[in-house]
């Protein structure tokens, strides 16, 4: 007998912002936090931090990945990827990619689970967002899916991210 599955697709909703100006800076949160840039590049705590973070959001494209893929990647000149640190914790990470035009694409951005729902995701997000601008981005754009957290795009659009582009996905 087979059996009938209903998938649901999936909606990805693009997002950017153009101009320093339009981040709105969250409430800074009880707790206190660090973000820092991971240089040199460390592939162990990339890759622990990519399955910690996704593994509840549906985050596959980088499990099969060997050691050497990561060092590679990680490696590359236009690749950073920055920690969110509470006391010696890793509590979340977001991953940038530099375009050649000078945009910074959010390619990766989460909270590990033990840190969801203690309002650090508006601050972290923040902290991202102005390291971005900082860095001389040009835009800053990200994509959130209908499987990411359930506050992703809420977070997304109260930071100042306008959409500009959505598309459903089986």
């Amino acid at each position: 007998m087979l059996e009938n599955k209903t998938h649901m697709p999936e909606t990805i909703t693009y997002l950017e912002m153009t101009d320093a100006s339009q981040l709105r800076p969250s409430l800074v949160p009880k707790i206190d936090v660090v973000i820092q840039k991971i240089d040199p590049p460390d592939p162990n705590l990339s890759r622990d931090l990519y399955y910690t973070v996704g593994k509840n959001f549906h985050w596959v494209d980088r499990l099969v990945w060997t050691d050497q893929q990561w060092f590679d990647y990680l490696h590359q000149p236009h690749i950073e990827t920055w920690v969110m640190w509470a006391q010696t914790i890793a509590a979340g990470y977001v991953e940038f990619q530099t375009e050649a035009d000078g945009g910074i694409k959010i390619a990766y951005f989460g909270l590990t689970p033990a840190f969801i729902g203690r309002g650090l995701g508006g601050h972290m997000l923040t902290l991202a967002v102005g390291r971005a601008w900082a860095n001389g981005a040009t835009r800053v754009w990200l994509h959130t899916s209908t499987n990411d957290h359930a506050n992703a795009l809420a977070n997304y659009q109260a930071r100042g991210f306008q959409i500009f582009r959505t598309e459903q996905r089986e």
